[in-house]
């Protein structure tokens, strides 16, 4: 199909930063790194790009690290979010 090269840039990025900062940890709780990747991606803004050099081509440096300081605080957002939604919801059982 036409649209099979669109891809929104930030999935990989945090899948990526994910793996890194949470893999070892949370590795036997694929469900809980699945939820942290969905908020942490709807908390981001889309970049949709058609080639992942695109992105990387035309960014600055400073770009490049604003993005991944963003990608990393909202990680981290996306891990209290989930972990505060788990507790509520076995304090609820």
């Amino acid at each position: 199909m036409v649209f099979d090269t669109i891809s929104n840039y930030y999935e990989q990025q945090v899948y990526r930063q994910i793996g890194a900062m949470l893999g070892k940890e949370f590795a036997d709780d694929p469900g809980f790194l699945s939820d942290i990747a969905c908020v942490t991606l709807n908390s981001l803004p889309p970049r949709y790009i058609r080639h992942h050099v695109d992105m990387a081509f035309y960014m600055t440096s400073e770009e490049r690290e604003a993005m991944e300081k963003s990608i990393n605080q909202a990680i981290l957002d996306a891990v209290d979010f989930v972990q505060s939604r788990n507790r509520q919801a076995k304090a609820e059982v």
